[in-house]
Formats: C-alpha cells, sequence, structure tokens
C-alpha cells in the first residue's frame, strides 16, 4: 500500500513539474520556446516531437510498473511496454539533432550522456524481455525509467543548486542574477543524472537482498 501511494505521489509530482514546461511547446510556436531557437526549420519540430515522446514515455513508464496491470493483463502490459521503449528510442534519437545546437560544452555533454544511457538501458530492458529473462527485464527497465525520470529530477534540483551557488559565493552574485540561473542549468542535468543513478542502483540493491533473506 505504501509503494502505491509513492507512485502516486511520484506521479503527480512528475505532472506538476514537466506541466509548466511542455505547456508553451503545446502552441506549436517558436518564439514561445523556453530554449533559444536557431532554427524554426529543423530544430523546432524536432523539439515538439521529441518533447511528445518523451511525455509518452513518462506517461507509460509509470503504467508499465503497475503489478496490478502486470499479472492481471499480461498483453496490455506488452502493448504499454512496447509504446514506453517505442517511444524512448525516438525520443532519444531526436535529441542527439537537438544536441547540435547545444553551444554550451558542459549541458551538451550531459545530454548526450543522459541519451546515451537513457537508450542503452531501454534496449536492454526490451532484450531481456525477448529472452524472457525477466528479472533482468525488470531490473533493466527500471534503470531505463529511472533515467527517463530525469528530466524530472534535474528541474527539481534546480532551487538546490541556486541555493548552493549562492552559498559557495559568499552570499554574493558575482556575475548577477542572470549568470547564477545560465550556470545552474548548465549542470543540473548532470546532477539529476547522478542522483537518478544512485537512487535506481539502491533500489534494486536493496529488493535482491529483500529476496535473498
Amino acid at each position: 500500500m505504501k509503494s502505491k501511494k509513492n507512485w502516486w505521489i511520484l506521479l503527480i509530482v512528475s505532472i506538476g513539474v514537466m506541466s509548466p514546461f511542455i505547456a508553451p511547446y503545446l502552441t506549436l510556436n517558436p518564439t514561445n520556446s523556453r530554449i533559444q531557437i536557431d532554427s524554426s526549420s529543423i530544430q523546432y519540430p524536432v523539439l515538439i516531437l521529441h518533447i511528445f515522446f518523451a511525455a509518452i514515455a513518462l506517461l507509460t513508464g509509470f503504467l508499465q510498473f503497475n503489478a496490478q496491470l502486470r499479472k492481471e493483463k499480461p498483453q496490455l502490459h506488452s502493448l504499454v511496454g512496447k509504446v514506453y521503449i517505442s517511444s524512448v528510442l525516438l525520443s532519444g534519437l531526436l535529441a542527439f539533432i537537438i544536441i547540435l545546437y547545444i553551444d554550451n560544452f558542459a549541458k551538451a555533454t550531459s545530454f548526450i550522456a543522459l541519451t546515451i544511457i537513457w537508450l542503452y538501458t531501454t534496449i536492454k530492458g526490451y532484450v531481456t524481455a525477448r529472452q524472457r529473462n525477466f528479472s533482468e527485464h525488470r531490473k533493466w527497465m527500471i534503470r531505463s525509467f529511472g533515467v527517463t525520470l530525469v528530466a524530472v529530477c534535474g528541474r527539481l534540483t534546480v532551487p538546490i543548486l541556486l541555493l548552493t551557488y549562492y552559498l559557495l559565493h559568499g552570499f554574493s552574485l558575482p556575475g548577477g542574477r542572470a549568470q547564477m540561473v545560465e550556470e545552474v542549468l548548465n549542470v543540473n542535468i548532470w546532477v539529476g543524472l547522478i542522483i537518478n543513478i544512485i537512487i535506481i542502483e539502491w533500489i534494486i540493491i536493496n529488493k535482491k537482498t529483500k529476496e535473498n533473506r
């Protein structure tokens, strides 16, 4: 019961965090983009599709771990899984095009690392399912969905990173508020990725320890 409640809390938080980010793109107007658009003919359409498939991956990812759906409707669970995997692959491949338009090196490398890990863990989840190695399949899908949630975690860490920046500079802003925000947004994906990987592996190890008792 507690686990089910935690999933609902995570779902609500994820929707709450991502909705303001996604909303401007529903207008399909490049001027409303939350990031700088250098090409409205290539970059913006690719960004829209990337966000669309990532949103599907986020929502179907939660359904993947519904125990009742998995046990009572395995075929539907399999279908949802295929939608999740397809969405991750499409969103991930589109991300490589978006990365070409990122000027900041730290931000670009964080998205490259995130995308590679996202695609790798998802493909491993698919392969182990095809091999009917469901124990390993579940572990890789946990890893994959954990990386999917980096989009949420990365944004949740922004206030903490802003405070950390302020503290490290002796309660002053040498480059002004704009530079502080820019520097934080250049590293928040790295921080979110590290945090989620630690949490994911802790969950997997903890689950294995309980099963061995």
